[in-house]
């Protein structure tokens, strides 16, 4: 069809005429209401963008001299975090000559991961960083 005889028709009906194909031979149109075509792509991507689910990481740090009751209280706190689907980076934060000591922040860490086996899986093995000691755990799948 022409262009013309077909931005007629477009107009007769109340129309756009869109170009679809505009390197195809010949160009490709089509007549639709844009208005509304565009208002249903935003409501699809509106749609798409609410059912994602975003991972957030959420940090939980930890002393080579940490505490039973702190432990207890912080691995509560990872806990929490893996029930709700985020992922939890574990640090063991060293000072001056600790981290000369770094065994206790492998120890701390591995405990961790051992009581923790039923809810985490580890993404990221226990490595020290400078004076820190890092490890990420993610919520396994059900």
């Amino acid at each position: 069809m022409e262009p013309r005889q077909a931005l007629s028709v477009a107009e007769e009906r109340g129309l756009d005429l869109v170009e679809v194909a505009p390197n195809a031979q010949p160009p490709v149109c089509r007549i639709m209401d844009y208005g509304k075509y565009l208002y249903q792509q935003n409501k699809k991507a509106q749609e798409a963008k609410k059912n994602q689910k975003v991972i957030q990481i959420k940090e939980v740090k930890f002393r080579p001299k940490i505490d039973e009751h702190d432990y207890e209280f912080k691995k509560n706190h990872i806990i929490r975090f893996l029930k709700e689907e985020n992922k939890v980076k574990a640090t063991v934060m060293f000072r001056g000559r600790e981290v000369t000591h770094s065994e206790i922040g492998t120890q701390i860490l591995t405990r961790l991961q051992q009581e923790l086996g039923d809810l985490a899986s580890i993404e990221k093995h226990p490595k020290l960083e400078g004076y820190s000691m890092t490890m990420i755990l993610t919520p396994k799948n059900k």
